[in-house]
Formats: C-alpha cells, sequence, structure tokens
C-alpha cells in the first residue's frame, strides 16, 4: 500500500498553484491504488475516473475526453504498456503517466517509447503524484499555446483592440464582452469582411476558456462530408482513405471553444448532429455508433439573414434557435466613416513591421480618400489596402498615389486654381516630375533646382 493513503498527506498541497481542474483516467487492477489515486487528484479538484481493465478504460476514453491517464504497467494478465498508443490514437492530447511497482530503467524506456510522458514507481507519494499532474498540465498548456500561436502566424492576421467612436460598433463589442463572461452560444452577424472572426477571437480571449484551445471552421471550405469529419472526426476505415483514427475538432477544443464561420453554408443533412451537439454536448464520430462528451463552448457566424434561410428550408428553425441566444450585430465599415482613419492606422502600423518599414503614416489627402470611400469589403478590404500601401508606398509618407485607383482616381489630382494651397501643388508637381524623369538629376533640370534641394523636397512629400 502506497504511503499517498496517509490522510495528513493527502490534504497537504504543494506550495506553487495547483493547476486547473483536469479529466482524468486511472486505470489499475488495484482497487486499493485506485481509491487512493481518487482521493489523492480529487482532493486537488480534479474530475476523477476509475477503471480496473484495459477494456473498460478504452470504453471510458471512447465516451468523453480526458486530460491525463494513470496507468498501471501491470493489469493482471495483460500489458498496461500495450494501452498507450491505443489511448493515444483516441486522443493524441492525453498525456500518460505509468505507475508500476515493478521499476526498471527498461520499463521506463519502453513506456517512453510507446508515448507515455511520465514514470513513477510505487510506493509514490502526493507530492510525486501533484508534481506528475502540474508537469502534464504544463506541458499540455504550452502545446495549445504553441498550436495557437502557428495558428496565428499561418493567418498572419493584426491585433485589432475594437476601439470604435461609433455607437452602433460600442454596443456590439459591450455585448460580445458581456456575454465572453457567459457560457451561452453566441451568433455574430455582419457583411463579409467586418471582422466576425477577430470578435470570435476576442469573445474567446475574454472569456473563462482563454487557456483552452479554439478552432475556427470555416463552412464554406469543406464538401458536406469533408465538413462532417473536420467537426465530428471519423475512426479508422470509416470510409476510403481514413486511414487512421481523426478526432475532429470539436473533441480537439475540448474546454475551450469553436468557432463556425459562415454557419449558413453548413448543410441540412449535418444540421441535426450539430442541434444534438447543442443541445446536450454529444456526438458521434463518423463510422462509430459510440456517444461522445465534450465541453465546448460554440460561437458562429453569418452574412446572410437566417430567418429568410429558415423561411426557405435552408436552414433548421430549432437550430437557429438554438444559435440564437446571444447576438451581436456588427456595423458595416460604411456606416461607421469616423472609425476608417483610426482603424487604417493602427493596419498601417501592422503591416509596416511586417514589410520591415516604420514610421509610416498617412498624408491628409490619402486620409480623406480614406474616409470617402464606401468600402463594400469593409475592414478586410480597408487591411488589404493598407498593406498594399505599406509595400508600394516610395517614402514614410503614404499619399493618394499609394492607394487603388478607386479610392484616388486619377482625375482626383490638384489643379492650378483648385482651393489647395501652393505646398500641395508643389508636392503633386515634384511627384509627377520625378515619376516622369530617368534620373534625379534629370528631374533637379526640369524642375531647375540642385539636387541636395529635390532630395529635401522628397524627404519632405515622402516620394
Amino acid at each position: 500500500m502506497p504511503s499517498v493513503t496517509e490522510k495528513e498527506g493527502l490534504s497537504k498541497k504543494t506550495e506553487s498553484s495547483s493547476p486547473a481542474p483536469l479529466r482524468i483516467l486511472v486505470v489499475d487492477d488495484e482497487i486499493n491504488i485506485r481509491k487512493t489515486l481518487i482521493v489523492c487528484l480529487e482532493s486537488d479538484g480534479h474530475h476523477v475516473t476509475a477503471v480496473g481493465q484495459p477494456r473498460d478504460a478504452l470504453s471510458e476514453a471512447s465516451r468523453r475526453s480526458f486530460d491525463l491517464a494513470f496507468v498501471d504497467i501491470r493489469l493482471g494478465t495483460e500489458d498496461g504498456l500495450d494501452l498507450v498508443p491505443v489511448l493515444l490514437a483516441t486522443a493524441p492530447w492525453l498525456k500518460i503517466i505509468i505507475i508500476t511497482a515493478y521499476a526498471s530503467i527498461d520499463s521506463a524506456i519502453e513506456a517512453m517509447r510507446r508515448g507515455a510522458t511520465d514514470y513513477i514507481p510505487k510506493p509514490f507519494t502526493p507530492a510525486q503524484i501533484q508534481l506528475a499532474v502540474r508537469k502534464a498540465f504544463e506541458m499540455r498548456t504550452l502545446e495549445q499555446r504553441i498550436a495557437g500561436l502557428q495558428e496565428d502566424l499561418g493567418r498572419a492576421h493584426p491585433e485589432i483592440d475594437f476601439t470604435s467612436a461609433h455607437a452602433a460598433m460600442q454596443r456590439a463589442v459591450n455585448l460580445a464582452r458581456q456575454a465572453a463572461a457567459s457560457e451561452a452560444t453566441i451568433l455574430l452577424r455582419g457583411e463579409s469582411g467586418t471582422g466576425k472572426t477577430m470578435l470570435a477571437r476576442a469573445i474567446h480571449s475574454w472569456s473563462r476558456r482563454a487557456e483552452k484551445p479554439m478552432g475556427v471552421v470555416s463552412c464554406p471550405s469543406f464538401s458536406r462530408d469533408l465538413l462532417e469529419s473536420e467537426l465530428f472526426g471519423h475512426v479508422k476505415g470509416a470510409f476510403t482513405g481514413a486511414v487512421r483514427d481523426q478526432p475532429g475538432r470539436i473533441a480537439a477544443c475540448e474546454g475551450g471553444t469553436l468557432f463556425l464561420d459562415e454557419i449558413s453554408d453548413l448543410p441540412l443533412s449535418l444540421q441535426p448532429k450539430l442541434l444534438r451537439f447543442v443541445q446536450e454536448k454529444e456526438y458521434e464520430r463518423i463510422g462509430e455508433a459510440i456517444p461522445r462528451k465534450a465541453d465546448v463552448r460554440l460561437i458562429a457566424a453569418t452574412n446572410i439573414d437566417l430567418e429568410a434561410a429558415v423561411k426557405d428550408g435552408r436552414f433548421r428553425e430549432d437550430l437557429f434557435y438554438r444559435i440564437n441566444v446571444i447576438q451581436v450585430e456588427i456595423p458595416p465599415l460604411r456606416q461607421r466613416p469616423e472609425d476608417i482613419v483610426g482603424l487604417a492606422e493602427r493596419l498601417l502600423v501592422f503591416h509596416g513591421r511586417a514589410n520591415h518599414r516604420h514610421n509610416l503614416s498617412f498624408t491628409a489627402e490619402a486620409r480623406d480618400a480614406l474616409r470617402r470611400y464606401a468600402w463594400p469589403g469593409n475592414v478586410r478590404e480597408l487591411s488589404n489596402v493598407v498593406e498594399r500601401a505599406a509595400i508600394l508606398g516610395r517614402g514614410d509618407r503614404i499619399g493618394v498615389e499609394s492607394l487603388p485607383a478607386v479610392l484616388a482616381p486619377l482625375d482626383a489630382s490638384p489643379k492650378i486654381g483648385d482651393p489647395v494651397t501652393l505646398e500641395r501643388i508643389e508636392e503633386e508637381h515634384v511627384r509627377r516630375v520625378l515619376a516622369g524623369a530617368k534620373s534625379l538629376q534629370e528631374a533637379a533640370d526640369i524642375l531647375g533646382i540642385d539636387q541636395a534641394t529635390l532630395w529635401r523636397r522628397r524627404k519632405k512629400y515622402g516620394v
């Protein structure tokens, strides 16, 4: 009997802070060991499921997701090490700790080779168990953060602080912040490019689930069969090409958030399956009849009128009401012109840094052009325009000539007699001469100034 049974030891905490509550599976054929681990782990706030046989462990792992498993190396007549790769095939993120009364270097090496993350000999103490749990928790947290960072780097999107001077946008952001603290399903509505994905990520970061994974699935990006597998997963042999088990995004987001972008494109045949998950937190993988549970918060987004889709029979009414618990409407950019320049300037800083250009700024004419444009593509279009300007602009000052023609048409240049300053006329003249001259000396000769003066003009106007 391990010393962890000592009552005083069970209540003792380590000095460092305990990890967040974990779902832990204990597999040991000795009932006293199981009870001991249950008491030790539950006293630290963890949720424990304990079984004595490998088949029961696999049955439990097929129904719910676990963060950590303690597996005895000898389970009656069976080898606990054989269970390790099978559990990992079901849940690749699972951390497995081998416990044994027959510790040896060879068995420890073999355990690690098969995928275990730690190895504890019996008898063990509460401090050893707590340390092993903490190490596993820190390893899993680090993996999740790395995965999130890799996903962010792949998208290379700027951080948006949602600062707004527009009342409707302020209401939307405030509502999203309030809703983030709850567990309610949220429906984000707005035109394409308004920033629904960025707001969904912000909601996740504001929520109690921020340290857990967030998955993003764009419903129009997948065929019906691929979307079902992406969401719910599949088992090996479920269909042609299914050469291994695939857990699916729902399982990968355990404890976190799943964002379904453009949910209106979810095929009708998949909508009942999603409805079941939203209502009961239960689903099944393709090719498997075993119901699984998952603790995942859902955020959905759409750019169409879902009520009209319900009337047309393209979207289930019961699913609509289930996902429309809290609705956040994001106004299009054209309705909040007071936000355009500030947002463009923040995007210019981001895209400037990404292209190794610092201290970029817009001229007054460029800011006016940005403000006047209707932005049918919303924030996404604005970001693309600013990125283009950050790349193509010649100097630190981004003028209208670095903007697309749709924002700054050719006839927008000032003419003699227009109500503009002499400086503006001079800037336009210098720009045009430089654009047409074969060399700086030729441009200086045309302008009637020396090269040093031309250099100062270029620096002044950002040419």
